[in-house]
């Protein structure tokens, strides 16, 4: 056995039994989650399977920061998972309140066009929808999608970036959480994360979390039971970037804008996207 070999419970997470992953920094007590039977297909050949590794005690950023440096060699992707009391203290991570979906699910989308689809849902909606959603929130592009942001011009060092915000967010009380996924776009579909649930399912979001970490260099650094906290190293430095950017969130998230911004607009939200390093989601 390697001198760094996982440990068993970690091994038990990765697909090809973690026999070639190595972890080089001490793992804190912890234990791992399966999802409750509840939360899965009755059918499902995997439903005991665990799909996440949770610390028994709440972490801060420098324990984030080691584990992602270890990913290339362990495979596990680290989530300062966070706990909204409002949602009660074990929801969603201790209580198994997760489901299983296979990474590959995540293959079968393609962020231009889960764009393309969804604004031509919200622009099919005319004056809006029982919450108040409609073609007020599509402006100044209007009904026709504009399509992805192209990637900016300049670069950032993604890592220094993460590790930096990692710092800033574990001032709120938050688990280490361990996910087998080759990338941190994809640990929330590998975890069967449901934040979502009431838009989206969670695959189609990694597809453009993809996108944001090719173009932005975003990385997915914290979690809650319906909220998503990443680091973005090469943000929009100009306000029309922005709101390209900022139409992208709109069909990621859109209770960002229309329930969790003043004036529901996209302009007013992409005035505060320009030149910063984080980006935050919440779902109704």
């Amino acid at each position: 056995m390697p001198e760094f070999a996982l440990p068993d419970d970690l091994a038990q997470l990765l697909p090809d039994d973690g026999s070639r992953r190595v972890l080089e920094v001490a793992l804190p007590a912890g234990r791992l989650v399966a999802p409750d039977p509840s939360m899965t297909d009755s059918d499902d050949t995997a439903a005991d399977r665990p799909v996440l590794w949770m610390s028994a005690r709440p972490v801060d950023g420098k324990v984030w920061s080691a584990f992602r440096a270890q990913h290339p060699r362990s495979g596990l992707w680290p989530l300062l998972l966070l706990h909204d009391v409002a949602y009660g203290e074990d929801r969603p991570w201790a209580d198994g309140e997760l489901t299983h979906w296979p990474a590959a699910e995540i293959d079968r989308h393609d962020a231009a066009g889960f764009m393309a689809t969804e604004w031509a849902s919200w622009a099919e909606g005319g004056d809006g929808d029982d919450q108040g959603f409609g073609l007020k929130h599509l402006e100044p592009f209007g009904r026709a999608c504009p399509g992805l942001a192209p990637a900016p011009a300049t670069t950032g060092d993604p890592s220094e970036v993460a590790d930096r915000f990692a710092e800033q967010m574990a001032g709120r009380p938050a688990h280490l959480g361990l996910v087998a996924a080759e990338r941190g776009a994809d640990a929330l579909t590998a975890m069967g994360w449901l934040g979502p649930v009431n838009h989206h399912e969670t695959p189609p979001l990694s597809a453009m979390l993809r996108s944001w970490e090719d173009r932005f260099c975003v990385r997915v650094v914290s979690v809650g039971f319906d909220t998503l906290h990443l680091s973005v190293a090469v943000p929009p430095t100009t306000l029309r970037e922005a709101l390209h950017v900022a139409a992208e969130h709109f069909v990621f998230c859109p209770d960002n804008i229309g329930q969790g911004h003043p004036d529901g607009t996209l302009r007013s939200y992409a005035e505060q996207l320009v030149g910063v390093n984080s980006w935050g989601f919440w779902w109704d």
